[in-house]
């Protein structure tokens, strides 16, 4: 409003600019914070911009930044077949990648119709390596709001494909985890509507669980935490135990024998 530039969403329904949008615009620039994780869906935009760029003619320009995950890579290879908008491309779930070095995959692997002939521009960052350990000055969004909760975040991103709530609506989302069942853990906490949450789940009950602030994440995949809220919820719950997960699950692992591992009590899934 102060500036009086267009502002143009594209999270929801429009996942990319039109031809109209760009037809006085001379170069496209994606500059925003990404923090690693296949299903960390600022990548998913920069496909579309990609491929927006591609179409109509239009150069892109990507200022890279430093992957505060960037110092491993791990999880399962996303499947063709679950392919969405938190999962677009065949990348580990923990890519290790920076934006910029992800547009050069996405650009020389040809995931994106008439990749070779977007005119392509990466500004690189000075003095970056990838065992460097990077925080970020700025939270990349509202529900991950601290070091703590990125470094969390590969981990416990997976529970979003559950019944079980991941503290959006308090003021520690994904460094707690939790569910309106007291054998689950002897932390509690009850979500409320805040910034960036208003409707999280189980909005004012009190959930069960794990607190998670004060914990050192492993630089790995951690699936323990997804094994014991499986197991206590199918302990309650033994005639449906499948109904912890939800369809989203399968899209946020990138395929369907995670689901089935968890479930069948593998300690290597």
């Amino acid at each position: 409003a102060r500036s009086g530039v267009e502002v143009i969403s594209l999270y929801g329904e429009q996942k990319k600019p039109g031809a109209e949008q760009l037809a006085d615009i001379d170069m496209l620039i994606f500059d925003i914070q990404d923090v690693g994780v296949r299903y960390y869906t600022y990548i998913s935009t920069l496909h579309y911009l990609m491929e927006a760029a591609t179409k109509h003619q239009k150069p892109l320009m990507v200022l890279d930044r430093p992957n505060p995950n960037g110092d491993y890579v791990d999880g399962p290879v996303l499947k063709p077949a679950y392919r969405s908008f938190v999962g677009m491309h065949p990348i580990p779930l923990i890519h290790g990648l920076t934006v910029g070095e992800l547009a050069r995959m996405i650009k020389g692997e040809n995931w994106i119709e008439g990749a070779q002939d977007l005119q392509l521009t990466i500004i690189p960052v000075a003095n970056y390596t990838h065992i460097t350990r990077y925080t970020l000055p700025i939270p990349p969004s509202p529900n991950l709001p601290n070091q703590q909760a990125i470094r969390l975040y590969p981990s416990l991103g997976l529970f979003e494909g559950t019944v079980v709530s991941v503290g959006r609506g308090t003021s520690f989302p994904f460094q707690a985890i939790g569910l309106p069942l007291q054998t689950a853990g002897n932390f509690s906490f009850t979500p409320e509507s805040v910034a960036g949450a208003k409707y999280p789940p189980y909005r004012g009950e009190v959930c069960y669980g794990q607190d998670l602030r004060n914990v050192t994440p492993p630089p790995y995949l951690n699936l323990d935490y997804l094994r014991h809220f499986y197991q206590a919820y199918a302990q309650q719950y033994p005639e449906h135990p499948e109904k912890f997960f939800n369809d989203f699950f399968k899209r946020l692992a990138g395929n369907e024998t995670l689901q089935a591992s968890i479930m069948a009590g593998k300690s290597n899934a």
